[in-house]
């Protein structure tokens, strides 16, 4: 069972998948989460990230293999720009491969979990995600 969050927080999910959206919907609605936004390609997540009516998400559920602008693209362009690096990025994927995995955390994502999602692990994740980073980072204002 799992423990709620210090405080309740904000995710983009990017994922292209409605079945896989809502199965992690439910496991981060069950954590305590505000607003999970969803948006299904890497260009969309920059448009939401990079628009300053838009909250910043405290962390990002990311699928790997999607339309336009897939997930390891997004991951590269994510934490190579200085305004948004410091979010917390899940990977999620079917691939269990070792290459993507590695691949994955050399992009510096901060947890990587595999489709079909073993709800234990993905809470797992995203709760030693929400230990590490959520409950102790500063917000500062965008710029």
């Amino acid at each position: 069972m799992m423990i709620a969050p210090a405080r309740p927080y904000d995710v983009l999910l990017v994922e292209d998948d409605a079945a896989d959206a809502m199965l992690i919907e439910d496991a981060l609605t069950a954590r305590g989460t505000r607003n999970l936004t969803q948006v299904e390609d890497g260009i969309a997540a920059l448009d939401y990230l990079r628009d300053p009516l838009h909250p910043r998400p405290d962390l990002i559920v990311l699928d790997l293999n999607m339309p336009r602008m897939n997930g390891r693209e997004l991951l590269a362009v994510i934490k190579n720009d200085e305004d948004l690096r410091a979010i917390p990025v899940v990977v999620l994927t079917t691939s269990s491969a070792p290459d993507d995995v590695s691949d994955a955390y050399r992009r510096h994502a901060n947890a990587y979990v595999t489709k079909p999602v073993n709800l234990d692990d993905f809470e797992r994740a995203v709760q030693s995600i929400d230990a590490f980073y959520l409950d102790t980072t500063t917000h500062l204002p965008r710029q």
